[in-house]
Order: structure tokens, then sequence, then C-alpha cells
């Protein structure tokens, strides 16, 4: 829930609201014809008071080197300055201005309404009575028994009121009994204030400030509150620090009534040699765990550069048990991470050659296996195309140290080069590119169990021949003429059989089977499995375009074909080949209508007819705010359970957003497990937005994730779902940190909104 905070200073930075009240029924426009502002005062060295005056009226009294009196529609000018009213008397003795009846003030900043006005020409003050004032440019306005405008436009109001509704009867207003606007800060501090909900009084504010345009400033944003069955109720109040325009801070106090107080830290900064940001979370005795055990998460990002090409990268993260992501809405990651990566690189770039030095480790939440850490790899890599006419030549090489946390563990160092020459011959009608490449790799390793060789050398040669043939052809479907192509294409793959048996797996795992994958030079990721290949893959691609060159459809067909069998693996069935095709692989992605589209992929065993992963996304979107979309997911045999059942996904799901009105939207979600026949996540969400407040109301509901946790002995049991009900209020104007959005809604929980279309424009 966002709300105004109520203590004695409060501050309320980063007024971004303006950006969503483009559309016409949120602007307020004064009931005014507002004058030109015409740079009268362009000639440099002249001071806005030793401007001339400029006057128009129907009549007129002077005494010369005295004063002058004007009656009926007068216009006064000086620089930015314009007055018009019923009557007007200026002074040149006492350099002063008076004017009263209909009278409208105006400047680049501020247009005023008064019942009389009365300024000092010297000093560039005036004062106004009665007064109604709208700030250009923003949607600020409201009303003071007395106005002063003091300097370079800084707003003095005396009994004001304070509103970014655009009516006459606004939802919300201010009244205070001073506010001071700042020109050149561009905040508004407000003493004494009281917020009024549809004219109720709802609290008392003795000290604040409010934007008046994008600046930044420290102070209080809006509490946020929920509740939970994991957390209980939660509130959480977040300070913003502008430290410096280059450096900022947001400070949360979270209190949750079934865990504690949750302390959050987020600094960021930004230097000419690069970006970052450090996050600090605490929580002291969690309640909910049987030993009440402190916990907390550390974080650490940096990217940037050295001169022009030295580049620099780290991430540092770490937490104090398995399962932190899994209870709090960490800043950092979602409780659908499960894992951790800490790295630090130093790169430098050239044309032709670019060198980096890596460290890595990557820590898996809830496996009691660790992963290898990468401490350093060393990497090379050099370029020169056209070597000898079309020839292509690349090298590259890495040397890297394998350590682990474990002293008893396996390790190794790793040094691998890989020379290549490339023939590339590319005309529009199609493509052929002949590959060469020599892959050398030295292993030291360290095996306490002395079940792997100290040393091992391993050398592969490696043949790659990929052609594509491009048709196209003008088509009909019903009244629409499209260009249709035909993209055929081939690669044949050879690398021989080499046995690595006494080769440890460091960095090697198998990778993920797609159309795109089928056309890949690997089948495992990383260096220490190097797969024996006779094969040739074959895949057609079809496009639809219509007569403005947008892509309307692409559908993709590919399979392999094995010579042989391939015998190098990672010590399981799964890994090796012993068939004489892969799988099926297809891709679809289609826009049947202006509304309506489907992107599918399917891989499908064509020896034994049984789909080996499947998954498809059907969109209707009316307009950009109208949206059904429907799912299916299915991944078989992905390994077993603790009981030996095989685990496969089989998940369907729905999820909209639709408005209700013009100013009130609905979002929703649901995936089901088809094969455990219950919800796996849940949420509904109700949303009004007018132009200057907005709430939002949400249900959630979805399967908690438990790790078995290592570093908690003891763990209170979690229930297996976690549900609970979310209250979002913002008043546009008064510090809000943005508009609610319904594309946040949409990205809420487990399973994120992701458009079933990649179709290119």
């Amino acid at each position: 829930m966002r709300f105004p905070l109520v203590i004695a200073c409060c501050c309320l930075p980063l007024n971004a609201w303006a950006e969503s009240l483009s559309v016409s029924r949120c602007v307020v426009h004064p009931p005014m014809e507002l004058l030109p502002t015409e740079p009268e005062q362009a000639e440099a060295g002249i001071a806005p008071n030793q401007l001339p005056i400029k006057v128009n009226a129907d009549r007129s009294e002077a005494v010369a080197g005295d004063s002058a009196r004007f009656e009926g529609n007068v216009k006064l000018r000086q620089g930015m300055r314009q007055i018009s009213a019923q009557s007007a008397e200026v002074s040149q003795l006492e350099g002063s201005f008076s004017a009263q009846g209909e009278l409208v003030y105006q400047d680049p900043a501020v247009a005023i309404s008064a019942d009389s006005l009365n300024a000092d020409m010297d000093d560039y003050n005036a004062e106004l009575n009665r007064a109604q004032y709208w700030l250009r440019g923003q949607q600020v306005h409201g009303k003071a028994e007395q106005l002063k405008i003091e300097g370079e436009n800084n707003l003095l109001l005396s009994s004001a009121t304070f509103t970014t509704c655009p009516q006459d009867d606004p939802d919300w207003l201010l009244e205070a009994k001073e506010i001071n606007i700042d020109a050149n800060e561009e905040w508004g501090e407000i003493w004494h204030a009281k917020v009024k909900l549809f004219d109720v009084p709802v609290f008392y504010v003795p000290y604040m400030t409010v934007p008046v345009s994008s600046k930044r400033k420290s102070g209080f944003l809006f509490p946020e509150f929920s509740t939970s069955t994991k957390n209980g109720v939660d509130v959480a109040v977040p300070y913003y620090w502008n430290i410096a325009p280059n450096l900022d801070a947001t400070l949360t106090t979270q209190y949750m009534s079934s865990r504690g107080l949750f302390l959050r830290g987020e600094g960021r900064y930004l230097q000419p040699y690069g970006a970052g940001q450090v996050n600090l979370e605490y929580i002291s005795g969690d309640r909910l765990l049987d030993d009440s055990p402190d916990r907390y998460l550390i974080h650490f990002e940096h990217a940037g550069k050295l001169e022009n090409n030295w580049r620099l990268y780290g991430n540092f993260t770490t937490v104090s048990d398995d399962n932190y992501f899994n209870d709090f809405d960490s800043d950092v990651s979602a409780s659908t991470d499960n894992q951790i990566t800490r790295e630090g690189e130093a790169s430098y770039f050239t044309d032709k050659w670019d060198f980096a030095v890596r460290v890595q480790d990557i820590e898996v939440l809830g496996d009691s296996s660790k992963p290898f850490q990468v401490m350093p790899s060393l990497s090379f890599d050099y370029r020169n195309p056209n070597l000898w006419g079309p020839l292509d030549f690349t090298f590259g090489t890495e040397l890297t140290h394998f350590a682990h946390k474990e002293s008893d563990h396996l390790t190794a160092t790793r040094w691998h080069m890989e020379p290549t020459l490339t023939l590339p011959y590319q005309t529009p009608a199609g493509s052929l590119t002949t590959e060469v490449k020599l892959m050398q790799t030295f292993y030291e390793q360290r095996d306490p169990s002395d079940q792997l060789e100290d040393f091992v050398s391993r050398t592969l040669p490696q043949f790659r021949l990929h052609g594509q043939v491009n048709f196209e052809r003008n088509s009909r479907f019903g009244d629409g003429s499209y260009t249709q192509t035909l993209e055929p294409q081939f690669q044949y793959l050879y690398v021989p059989k080499v046995d690595q048996s006494d080769i440890g797996l460091y960095d090697t795992a198998l990778l993920q089977e797609d159309y795109y994958g089928l056309f890949r030079d690997r089948r495992f990721s990383g260096l220490d499995r190097i797969a024996d290949a006779n094969q040739l893959t074959l895949g057609v691609s079809s496009r639809f375009f219509d007569g403005n060159h947008a892509e309307r459809a692409q559908v993709s067909v590919g399979q392999i074909l094995y010579f042989d069998d391939s015998e190098v693996g990672l010590g399981d069935d799964q890994s090796q080949i012993r068939s004489s095709n892969s799988a099926l692989a297809a891709e679809l992605e289609l826009q049947a209508s202006r509304r309506w589209f489907l992107s599918g992929s399917l891989q499908f065993d064509t020896q034994s007819g049984d789909t080996n992963k499947s998954e498809v996304l059907v969109d209707y979107r009316a307009n950009a705010d109208k949206l059904i979309q429907l799912s299916h997911r299915y991944v078989p045999n992905l390994g077993t359970d603790t009981e030996g059942n095989p685990i496969d996904i089989n998940q369907a799901g729905i999820r909209t957003t639709w408005p209700l009105s013009d100013e009130l939207y609905f979002v929703g979600n649901y995936y089901y497990d088809l094969n455990l026949s219950r919800s796996v996540e849940s949420y509904a969400g109700l949303q009004y937005e007018s132009c200057c407040w907005a709430i939002r109301l949400a249900y959630y509901r979805h399967l908690n994730t438990n790790y078995e946790d290592g570093d908690f002995s003891t763990i209170s049991p979690r229930d297996d779902f976690d549900s609970g009900v979310t209250l979002k209020f913002v008043l546009k104007g008064l510090g809000s940190s943005g508009p609610l959005g319904v594309q946040d809604m949409l990205d809420e929980g487990v399973f994120n909104y992701r458009r079933p279309y990649y179709l290119r424009n």
C-alpha cells in the first residue's frame, strides 16, 4: 500500500507521474488564454528589471517622470512577464506597479489569476491576493489567499492549496498554511499541511517537500503494505537518499509480523569509469526458523571501462542460506533463481584481437555438490579476415585453472587452443561456408582418488560444411498478398572419436536441443567433452512478409541424421547417441490476424513416437491494454523424485489483462499442473487509476520452494503454498516513484509474461 508518511519531515522524490498524464483528459489547463512568451530579454547582459515596460490600454493618463494610470484591457509586458487587467498604475519614482480587475499574471514558469497585484519593478518581486495558480508544463495547480513572486520566479503562498488533479473539484487536495516553490531547486516546501481525499481530511503533516519536476531529492517514499501466509502483515517504508548527482541510495525498513524487522539498502553510483550498485539486506533472528538465526544478503556489481580498450566487470553475491530468495522479496534475485554467480573480468579489445582474465564461482542453491571455481581463466582471441583471398583465419586460446572449495576434491588446469580456417561464400541467393579447425587441449589434473590421469593431451580436428539457399515467390492468402521465402539449409559435421574418459568434468553439460541448436557444432557446453560426430543436419524455414515488408509468419523444421553412433558422453545414456536420427525439431511464429498470435516449439522423436518437449503460446490482443494468453508446456523425464518416480513438466496456463472501464483494469493468471492435478500459481488484481491517484488490490497464491538447507539444521515446516493480499495506493504528485502500471502486474509471480512471437518488422 502506498500513502504519504506522516512525520515531522517528509521529502518525497522521483516525480515520474507526469509522464503518464499525456492523455488530454488528464492535462490541467488554466481557464484563460495563455499569452506567447517571446524571449524579449535575449540581449546578453540586460537584467530582467532593466528591461523596458510595454503597455497597451484603452485609456491612459501619465505624468512625465512620475506615474501613469491605464484603464480598460490593460496589457503589460516586461521581458518574459506578462500581465492583463482592467486597470493598472505604474509609479516610475517608486518603481512600483499595481493592477486590479480580471487580473492575469504569466511568465515562463507560472500562470496566475488574482483579484489584485502589487509589484516592485526594481527587485522583480510581486504580490497577488486571492490567487489561483498553474505551473506551466506541470500538473500542479491550486489557490492561495496571498501569493508572492520573489527573485527568479520563486513562489511563496499563504493559506494555499496544492493538487495535481485536473478537475475543479479534485479527488485529493493538500491544504497548507504556507507553500514555498523554489524555481531553481524545482521543489516545493509545505508547512502545516493536511491532505484531503474526496474532501475528507485523512492526515496532517507538519512539514514536507514535494517535487514540481523530475529532479531528485532525499526523502521518504510511499510505504508498501501486504499480507501473506509466509510473512504475515508486511509493511515496508523506503527512504531515498540523493547523495550526489551521480550517487544515490534507497534504505528500506520492513516489518514482517511473522519474522521480525528486515532492513534493506541499495546504493548506486555512476562514474566516468563505470556504474554499479551495492545491496545489503539483514534480518535479526528470523522467528519462523526454529533457531531464529540471523539472515543476510550482500551484493556488489560493477560494469565499466578504463580508457578506450579496457572493460571491467564484477559481480558478487552471498546469502546466509539456500532458502533466502524463497523467503524474502529481495532486490537482487527472485525465488525462481536457483544459483548465485560470482565473477570478475577484465578485458582488452582491439580490431583484430582481444584478451580477458576472468574468475568465477557458482553456487547452486539447495545442491549439496559444489561446482568448480574458475580461478582464474586467461583467454586470447585473434581475428584475421581475408588472410589469403577470401580465406578467414581465427585463433582462440584459453588457460583455465579449476579450483574447489573442498580441499580433497579434484582440481585441474586446462590449456585449450583452437585455430580455425573458414572459407565463406555468400550471395543474395544463398551461402556456403566451409570450416576446418584443430582443437588441442592439455590437462594437468590433481585427483585425490587417483582415478584420472595426471596429464592428458587431446587433439581433435573438425570439419564443418554449412549451406543455405534462399527462394522467394509472391503468394496470396485470403484478400492479402504476401512474399513467401523458402530457405532450405544443410550442415555436415565431422569430428573423429577420441577417448576422453580420463578427463574430469569441470564446466561441461549437455546443451539444450531446439531447431537452432541442430546447426551447432557442439553438443556440450565447455571443453571437457567434445562429442564425436559424423552427421548431416537438414532443415528448412519459410517466412511470409506482407506488403509493408513486415514478417507475419515463420516456420522451421529440421533434423539430424547420424551416420555413426556418438560414443563420447557425460557418463550417462542420455548424453550418448545410439540412433539413426535426432528428434524432429520445429518452431512456429504466426500472426494469424491483427489480434491473434501463435507461437510454438516441438521436439518429436520420430522413432519412438514420443514428444521430447513442446510449448505453445496463443495471444489474443484486442489492443495494447487487452490481452488473453493461453499456454501449455510439456517436458518429460527431467529426473526422478526421492521415491524414484519420473519428474515431468505438464502445465497449462491462462493470463489476461482487460480494462473494465477507462480507469479500472483487471489482471489475472492461473497455471495448473496436469500431472498432479493442482494449481501451481494464481494471481488476480484490480487496479483503478485516475489522472491524479491510483490504487491496486491483488491476491496471489503460488507454490513454495524449499531447499534442503545445510546452513540451518532445523527449519520450521513450510506450507506447500504461499498466499497473500497486496494493496498499493498512490497520490500522483506527492512523491510517488511512478504510476502503477499494468505491465508490472503481468510480470509479478513465477511465470512472467512473455510475448509469444518474435516476428521482425
